[in-house]
């Protein structure tokens, strides 16, 4: 059975069971006491997430209870939201654990609807992908489904609901899942896990109408006006200037592209959606699609004491997206009055990904499309509706080259479950820096290529626009994987 490469080896060995504040470095203790160069106490309490509670005492084992239920939440001062929440919180409980370990989650339905979890991005077995009525029935209000299975790789990974997605993801249902390859270097930077997402709130708190604007909603892609960053808005983390940071950030909005920007800053993008990527990648701007993750690298700068903002630039994915639309502060960081330390060495994260081999890949075209149906509306790939659709067959074993082209005026976000694939350029050959890839965006009038290997896990996986709601609208399809012996990917 194939196993995707991990990254190079790293020095120290990492535990499993992490402290609840979400990074690494807080300590900053060693034989000489504490780190004079060190983040300040509490650096990152404004974007804290709740961790999960293991309640395994098996070391290579993650168990825990999850409910989804409706919570009022203060997401904006003075109003009350009735949130959909996983356990009372936006975004849901942190899991972290290590590559190999094995995650149980028993799942709760405390909502007034059927529902499931998607794990995105994960390579497990076909039954687990909580697709609804694809890889399992939706769980029903008042019922529970236990999700049982090993963590193949390292990365960041996130989780969602996948009935009426677009509503119940709009609503708050998402949450982080990151698991450490305890041989990585252990010396990146001071680590935050950053999701960003955005919510539509009417002036007296309540949640918008996830049918607001009907056709034209649908079509254009709901976005919220309240952006939040771990379920805040726009809050601020402390910084020592000259300390490098290790952002890992997932796009969980469920329409809303993030291009981030920073004044006499940049980027250094290291790994994506399945980890560490071939060779870093230094920008000034970072453009995430729905779906999508990145791990950077960010060295703050200023005089002490200033303050700089991360900026969500409009992004043009189509048709008056970016019309009248100004920058808006996603978070900021706060330098600490000390003096500016030395950077340290930045250790190599490089990665070698071998191309896989198309001698004999089957090709699959794909057409997204628009139409409409009794004067509504409808969304497809190659012209028909999801519910229309058939399964694309494929093998275990087999290698296949997709090409999906975008025929409509608007951008397209377009995720496989259950497999990363690696983008191909319009000669099929590999784009550098190679990275493994879930999703990728299609822009207007281009077209995306990816090579995917199926290993060991037959069953039916979903594809679709991981704009949500044109997903719900028809933009989805099913892979029929067949063969094998049905065995989890580890």
């Amino acid at each position: 059975m194939s196993k995707l490469p991990l990254a190079a080896p790293r020095k120290t060995h990492l535990p499993r069971r992490r402290a609840p504040l979400v990074l690494l470095g807080l300590l900053g203790l060693g034989c000489g006491g504490p780190d004079p160069g060190a983040q300040p106490e509490g650096w990152d309490s404004a974007v804290a997430m709740r961790p999960a509670t293991d309640r395994n005492t098996d070391p290579k084992t993650f168990e825990m209870d999850l409910e989804a239920r409706i919570e009022e939440l203060e997401l904006v001062a003075g109003l009350k939201t009735p949130a959909w929440t996983y356990d009372g919180s936006i975004p849901g409980p942190f899991v972290r654990a290590n590559v190999g370990d094995r995650l149980i989650v028993h799942f709760r339905n405390a909502l007034p609807e059927p529902t499931t979890i998607h794990w995105h991005g994960l390579r497990i077995p076909a039954a687990m992908d909580g697709a609804a009525e694809h890889s399992q029935p939706a769980i029903q209000p008042g019922e529970t489904f236990t999700y049982d299975f090993v963590l193949p790789d390292a990365g960041l990974f996130w989780y969602h609901p996948h009935v009426h997605s677009a509503a119940q993801l709009g609503f708050g249902l998402y949450g982080a899942l990151l698991v450490d390859d305890p041989t990585e270097p252990a010396d990146l930077g001071d680590e935050l896990v950053l999701v960003l997402s955005d919510m539509a709130i009417r002036d007296d708190g309540s949640l918008q109408d996830p049918q607001t604007g009907l056709d034209f909603g649908t079509l254009f892609g709901r976005e919220g006006d309240l952006l939040l960053v771990n379920g805040r808005k726009n809050p601020v983390i402390q910084a020592r200037a000259g300390r490098r940071q290790r952002w890992r950030l997932v796009n969980a909005a469920k329409s809303r592209y993030f291009q981030l920007a920073m004044k006499e800053h940049t980027f250094t993008r290291i790994g994506s959606d399945g980890g560490f990527m071939e060779k870093p990648v230094e920008s000034a701007a970072l453009v995430l699609a729905p779906g999508e993750r990145a791990d950077v690298l960010v060295v703050p700068r200023g005089a002490p004491g200033s303050t700089f903002a991360v900026r969500w630039v409009p992004y043009d994915r189509g048709y008056g997206t970016t019309f009248n639309r100004p920058e808006e502060e996603v978070f900021r960081v706060r330098l600490t009055d000390e003096a500016e330390v030395t950077e340290t060495p930045r250790p190599k994260t490089d990665r070698v990904i071998t191309p896989l081999d198309l001698a004999g890949a089957t090709p699959i075209t794909l057409d997204l499309t628009q139409g409409e149906v009794d004067g509504k509306m409808v969304m497809g790939i190659n012209g028909v509706p999801s519910w229309e659709a058939v399964p694309v067959p494929a093998m275990v074993g087999e290698t296949q080259v997709w090409t999906v082209k975008n025929t409509m005026d608007f951008d397209h976000p377009f995720h496989l479950h259950g497999f990363f694939f690696q983008p191909l350029d319009a000669s099929l050959a590999p784009i550098h820096p190679m990275e493994w890839k879930d999703t990728v965006n299609v822009p207007v009038d281009g077209t995306g290529r990816f090579a995917v290997r199926y290993d060991d896990r037959p069953g039916m996986w979903m594809f679709h626009c991981h704009i949500l709601d044109h997903a719900d609208a028809g933009m989805m399809g099913m892979l029929d994987l067949q063969g094998g012996s049905g065995h989890s990917a580890h």
